[in-house]
C-alpha cells in the first residue's frame, strides 16, 4: 500500500535540541520524588508532569505542522525552550517560593506556542487551535496565580489546570489538525529514548562521587540492564507503529494522536518512578529498600510496559499475552525489594528480557 507523502519526513536537530531541554524536567521530577518519597511527593510529580507534558506534546504537534526553516520561527521555538528551562529549574520549589517562576515560564511557553500555531500553520490548523488557545491561556494564568498564593489554594490552582488539560480534548474539536505520521512517531520515540538516557544520568548523581566498588558496579550494570529492557520494550515495534499510523485515514489521526499523547504521559511517569527508585537504591544496593522505593521500581516498570501495550492496542498492532504476564510478574517483585535493591532490579530486568523475544504483529 502506498501512503500519501508526508509534509515532514524526519525530526530536525532543532527539535532534538528542544527535547534535550524538555527532558531536564524529567531529571528534576525524578529528584523531587527521590527527595520526597511519599504520597505527597508523588502527587506533586503527577500534577507537574501532566501540566508540562501537555505543552511539550503541543510543541510536538506544532513542529509536526511547521517547517523550521524560517529564522523567526526558530527564534520563537528557542524562546519556548527557554520557558521550559525556567519551569524545570523551578520544579523543586514550585509548591513553595518557586511557584511564580514556574507559572511565568509556563505562560511564556503557551504564548509562544499559540502565536506560532496561529501565524505559521495552515488555515485549517490555525482555526483548530483557536478552540484550544483560550483554555491553555487560562491554565497558564491559574499557574501564575498559584505562584502568588500559598497553602491549599496553591494546590487547587495547580490541580485545576492539570484536570482541565486531561479533559480538554473531549469537548473541543480536533478536526482541522493534520498529523504527519512518520514525524509524529519518531518525535515521541526520541523523547522516550532521551528520557531513558536521563535515567542513566540519575545513577551518576545518586552515586555522588562514591568509590566504585563491587556493590556500586553491580548495581550500575543491573540498572543499565533495566533501562535497556525498557528501551527494547518500546523500540521493538517502532516500524509496526509507524506503518499502522501511516495506514490510518488522515482524518482519524488527530484523535488517535491525542490518545497516544496521554499514553506517553504514563510512559514518562513510569521512567520517573523507575529512575527515582534506582537513585534511592544506589547507596546500599545489597540492602533492603523502604517500602515506598520497593513499590515505585516495579510500579514504574509495569506502568511503562502497560502504556506501551496500550499504544499497540490503539493502533491495531497485535501484541503477545506474554506482556500481560510480564506486568503481573514485575509487580510480584515488590517483596524482593524489601530484602535487596539489586536483586529486585535484577529480577525486573530478567522478567522483561524473558518476554521481549515475543514479537508484535501488524493487523492493519
Amino acid at each position: 500500500m502506498e501512503h500519501a507523502e508526508e509534509r515532514t519526513v524526519r525530526v530536525s536537530t532543532l527539535e532534538l535540541f528542544f527535547d534535550l531541554v524538555f527532558v531536564f524536567t524529567i531529571t528534576q521530577l525524578t529528584g523531587l520524588l527521590a527527595d520526597e518519597a511519599s504520597w505527597t511527593g508523588l502527587a506533586k510529580v503527577v500534577l507537574l508532569l501532566s501540566i508540562i507534558w501537555w505543552m511539550y506534546d503541543g510543541y510536538v504537534w506544532l513542529t509536526n505542522a511547521v517547517a523550521l526553516d524560517v529564522a523567526g520561527q526558530r527564534i520563537l521555538l528557542l524562546g519556548g525552550m527557554a520557558g521550559f528551562l525556567v519551569m524545570a529549574l523551578a520544579i523543586p520549589t514550585t509548591f513553595g517560593d518557586g511557584g511564580l517562576a514556574f507559572g511565568l515560564g509556563y505562560f511564556a511557553v503557551v504564548a509562544l506556542h499559540s502565536w506560532l500555531y496561529l501565524r505559521a500553520t495552515s488555515a485549517s490548523e490555525a482555526e483548530a487551535i483557536r478552540g484550544i488557545v483560550p483554555y491553555n491561556l487560562a491554565a497558564a494564568l491559574m499557574l501564575v496565580a498559584a505562584g502568588i498564593v500559598k497553602g491549599d489554594a496553591q494546590w487547587v490552582l495547580i490541580a485545576a489546570p492539570a484536570l482541565l488539560i486531561w479533559f480538554l480534548p473531549y469537548f473541543v474539536r480536533m478536526a482541522g489538525f493534520q498529523v504527519a505520521a512518520s514525524h509524529f512517531v519518531e518525535r515521541h520515540g526520541l523523547v522516550v529514548i532521551v528520557a531513558l538516557g536521563e535515567s542513566i544520568v540519575v545513577l551518576g548523581v545518586g552515586a555522588g562521587g562514591e568509590e566504585v566498588g563491587l556493590e556500586l558496579g553491580v548495581m550500575a550494570v543491573l540498572a543499565l540492564a533495566l533501562s535497556a529492557a525498557l528501551w527494547w520494550t518500546y523500540f521493538s515495534h517502532d516500524e509496526a507503529v509507524e506503518e499502522a499510523m501511516l495506514a490510518m485515514p488522515p482524518a482519524e489521526r488527530p484523535q488517535v494522536a491525542v490518545y497516544l499523547g496521554y499514553v506517553h504521559y504514563f510512559l514518562l511517569l513510569g521512567v520517573v518512578l523507575v529512575a527515582a527508585g534506582l537513585k534511592k537504591g544506589i547507596p546500599d544496593p545489597f540492602g533492603g529498600l523502604d517500602w515506598e522505593t520497593a513499590l515505585v521500581l516495579p510500579v514504574g516498570t509495569a506502568m511503562f510496559v502497560a502504556a506501551d501495550t496500550v499504544t499497540l492496542r490503539l493502533l491495531g498492532v497485535g501484541f503477545p499475552r506474554a506482556r500481560v504476564v510480564g506486568v503481573v510478574a514485575v509487580l510480584a517483585t515488590i517483596p524482593i525489594g524489601l530484602l535487596s535493591a539489586a536483586v529486585q532490579v535484577a529480577a525486573i530486568a530478567a522478567i522483561l528480557f524473558a518476554v521481549l523475544p515475543y514479537r508484535v504483529t501488524t493487523r492493519r
